[in-house]
């Protein structure tokens, strides 16, 4: 029989940290992955793959900047441990991405792979954190809270919310490479779909 919110068990500090780590660096790698191939992708994500074709700041920082208005809403609608959760992560995410090419170089990658393997890593972190009572930050808070408060499915609702940045990619990105960072987008909102939905996992 499938245990109620009320007689789920909640997770442990070392569970909800190991968690973050694990989202932390599979957001980075997908990051790196999309990068590599010229991509983007939907949510914060692709909004800071975007900029950083725009402007000489890595990518990590891109990601925790944009995501500095979205903290207090955090903060205000999920309650302070989730507000705390995802500033952490956001730490982590600029950490591990600015140390990300002193360890790991990736010369070449087919745009196709890219664009699956990329936004299928990045989708199984944000899982992971989501989870864990956290948030990748951005459109990705919105979505849970939207999902928490109104059962609004989180995949569905990033897939409307991506279409509008990949819209505006079409600025920087050729055609070609368009087509693919929709694959990744599609990758991301695929997870959240398939594995995150109100009443499948109830732990926090």
């Amino acid at each position: 029989m499938q245990k109620s919110v009320e007689d789920a068990r909640p997770h442990s500090l070392f569970e909800d940290v190991y968690a973050l780590v694990v989202g932390c660096v599979l957001i980075v790698l997908g990051l790196l992955l999309l990068r590599a191939a010229g991509l983007t992708t939907g949510g914060i994500a692709g909004l800071s793959l975007l900029f950083s074709y725009l402007l000489p700041v890595p990518v990590g920082l891109l990601f925790a900047l944009i995501n500095l208005p979205f903290f207090l809403f955090a903060g205000r609608v999920m309650g302070r441990r989730f507000m705390i959760k995802t500033v952490l992560l956001n730490l982590g995410i600029v950490i591990t991405a600015g140390l990300a090419p002193e360890v790991f170089r990736l010369a070449t990658i087919a745009p196709p792979v890219a664009a699956f393997a990329g936004g299928m890593v990045i989708g199984m972190g944000t899982l992971s954190v989501a989870r864990h009572g956290a948030g990748v930050g951005g459109i990705g808070v919105i979505g849970l809270w939207l999902q928490q408060r109104h059962g609004w499915n989180a995949g569905r609702t990033q897939i409307l919310f991506d279409a509008v940045i990949l819209g505006a990619s079409l600025t920087v990105l050729s055609p070609e490479a368009f087509i693919w960072s929709m694959l990744s987008a599609a990758a991301i909102s695929g997870i959240l779909m398939a594995w995150h939905r109100p009443g499948r996992y109830t732990g926090y």
